[in-house]
């Protein structure tokens, strides 16, 4: 992805100002809407999984506060962007958000009713399969 620089020069208060930079909306209407997406729905997976605790030496940032906020949010995005993205696109962005929403329930030591979980309400309940039980 291009970085976008936010310098801009002036000619004094009375003169016209010139960019010295890339205009922002010109470089992002050049990224195609299913990487801003599936960028954006890593992100929240990325840091979901740290707060939930995921990785061995990032356990101290554990927050389920946050991490229930992060799920909650990649539901939305997921659930609401799918139907564009076509199915080769929105399945492991589905999957991922299924599996951070259960180890959320794994991670959590009062557990959420079905449905009540984060993201479910969007997502509807999620079980483990029966082969991960």
């Amino acid at each position: 992805m291009t970085s976008i620089p936010q310098q801009t020069a002036f000619r004094g208060p009375a003169g016209p100002s010139h960019r010295r930079a890339t205009n922002p909306s010109r470089d992002i209407a050049d990224v195609p809407s299913v990487e801003l997406v599936s960028t954006t729905a890593v992100h929240l997976m990325s840091a979901a999984a740290v707060h939930l605790g995921l990785a061995e030496d990032l356990a101290e940032h554990r927050d389920l506060d946050e991490a229930r906020t992060l799920i909650e949010s990649l539901a939305g995005l997921v659930v609401a962007a799918s139907p564009r993205l076509g199915h080769h696109h929105a399945a492991p962005l589905r999957d991922g958000l299924r599996s951070l929403q259960l180890a959320f329930r794994e991670a959590s030591p009062i557990p959420d009713p079905p449905g009540d979980a984060p993201g479910e309400r969007i997502t509807g309940p999620v079980y483990p399969s029966a082969s991960q039980a």
